[in-house]
């Protein structure tokens, strides 16, 4: 597979390439299951308080894992810099997102959350921390191209003008988390991930309080089954799986996962609740994939001398994911 670390870490070199395979292929479908459990979720919960409640469930098993590991929390500038990515990752993100899938079906929302790669490097480069590039620029019109092609007949009727600027607003605010959470110093990632959920959680119960939501617990199976992968699977197995094969592939192979997340939506969500893929949405989300691959993830031919170290570039844990995940 291209873009993928032929230095696998000391002690595990007998049996990586099946496994780390394995791993990526469990990420996709995990990280492509999340969108169609949220529209579950959402037939019984009001969206707010389901993903406060999500994040509540999340939080706690974090700081288990923290208690029992006995992992420090971090603090000054690190601490600042785990609730910036916690305020915008998960409040803000997952207010968009929850109730902006009321209205979109998940194969679509996938799509547009597709965008996260392409939107990071943007705005990474907004902040400095990246070189412009006209690649970034051209892939971010073929993208927006594409979910005009995939969206422009049903826009205003089957899909609301207000839901999907919501839920491209939450695809932005997770990829201006994960430059912020650059700009601080880095932090254990589970500790991060604990701080972020709670912090995330108490933003999104606030928003439902403001909303006038009625706070419940489930009472259909099909909802406790959704609710209860998104706790455990969608939430804290798929962090730390991410972070697993980042920890032993370079960021670009890893990251081509958030071009495959919709793919397995669209599978899953035409299996589970029979949702119509039309012609011309599945040629406007390969558009938009196309417009992310070009813009975010082919890389550039540079000299040798000036590439990062691969080392560098396998282990390096960037920010926690939830960009592209829902």
């Amino acid at each position: 597979m291209a873009g993928i670390s032929d230095h696998p870490s000391n002690d595990t070199r007998s049996g990586l390439d099946s496994l780390m395979l394995l791993a990526f292929i469990v990420l996709i479908f995990l990280g492509g299951s999340n969108a169609v459990a949220v529209r579950f979720s959402n037939l019984e919960l009001p969206p707010f308080w389901g993903a406060a409640a999500r994040f509540i469930g999340a939080a706690i098993i974090f700081w288990a894992i923290l208690l029992i590991r006995r992992i420090p929390l971090p603090a000054g500038r690190a601490l600042v810099g785990c609730l910036v990515y916690g305020a915008l990752s998960i409040g803000a993100a997952y207010a968009f997102i929850y109730w902006s899938m009321l209205k979109i079906q998940a194969s679509l929302a996938m799509i547009i959350l597709s965008l996260g790669p392409l939107l990071t490097l943007l705005f990474a480069t907004a902040h400095r921390l990246e070189r412009f590039r006209w690649r970034g620029l051209a892939g971010a019109l073929i993208a927006l191209a594409g979910i005009t092609l995939a969206v422009a007949q049903d826009l205003g009727t089957s899909i609301p003008m207000p839901s999907l600027l919501a839920l491209m607003f939450g695809a932005a605010c997770t990829a201006e988390a994960s430059v912020l959470y650059k700009l601080f110093p880095r932090s254990d990632p589970l500790a991060t991930n604990a701080i972020a959920t709670t912090e995330g959680a108490l933003i999104l119960i606030l928003v439902s309080l403001i909303a006038g939501e009625s706070w419940s617990l489930p009472n259909a199976s099909a909802t406790w089954a959704a609710f209860s992968y998104l706790v455990l699977i969608g939430s804290v197995v798929l962090f730390y799986l991410y972070l697993f094969i980042l920890s032993r592939w370079t960021a670009t192979a890893t990251s081509y996962s958030f071009l495959l997340f919709p793919v397995a939506t669209v599978i899953i969500s035409a299996w589970l609740t029979d949702e119509t893929i039309t012609l011309r949405f599945t040629a406007g989300g390969l558009v938009v994939l196309i417009g992310v691959w070009i813009g975010a993830l082919r890389q550039p031919r540079v000299a040798p001398d000036e590439q990062e170290p691969q080392q560098g570039i396998a282990v390096e844990p960037a920010a926690p994911p939830s960009p592209g995940c829902a």
